[in-house]
């Protein structure tokens, strides 16, 4: 997957915060591996079993979180009201008038739920450098849509 080396403020502190909130969660998973070991028998130990998964995933989820935030940037720049860049709010309408408004972002943060999308995908890539006015044209699962460019926010 091509990636964004780009990110928010607010998506740059959320990751960096699930940093932290891993590590306490590493180092109760690494007492009650401990203890675990300390009953005997680690070959038919559930627990120590378990615990020792949990930590290999825990570990995995560190590596990959420091690796990713030490090659993404926070984006700051100044930008154009008219144009949707990345962290946009950008407001758009569909063939039935239905307004929606989502922030662009990269993958790392891209989350539906809290109106956000990735710059990556095919809505994303369509609105990302439009201006106030356009009509553009998505190919999405549910097919072609076309959306119109009400109002660029950041």
């Amino acid at each position: 997957m091509n990636k964004s080396t780009y990110i928010t403020k607010e998506g740059m502190e959320s990751l960096q915060n699930e940093v932290q909130e891993i590590w306490e969660e590493r180092k109760v998973v690494t007492q009650a591996v401990s203890d675990a070991a300390a009953m005997g028998d680690r070959s038919e130990n559930a627990e120590y079993i378990y615990g020792k998964k949990k930590l290999r995933e825990i570990d995995g989820r560190l590596t990959y979180l420091r690796r990713r935030i030490n090659t993404l940037k926070v984006f700051d720049q100044k930008v154009d009201d008219t144009r949707a860049m990345f962290s946009a709010y950008v407001t758009f309408k569909d063939q039935t008038n239905r307004e929606m408004t989502l922030r662009l972002v990269g993958p790392d943060e891209a989350d539906i739920k809290k109106q956000s999308i990735s710059i990556a995908s095919p809505i994303g890539k369509s609105l990302l450098n439009q201006s106030v006015g356009d009509a553009i044209e998505v190919i999405t699962p549910a097919g072609k849509k076309v959306f119109t460019i009400l109002k660029v926010k950041y």
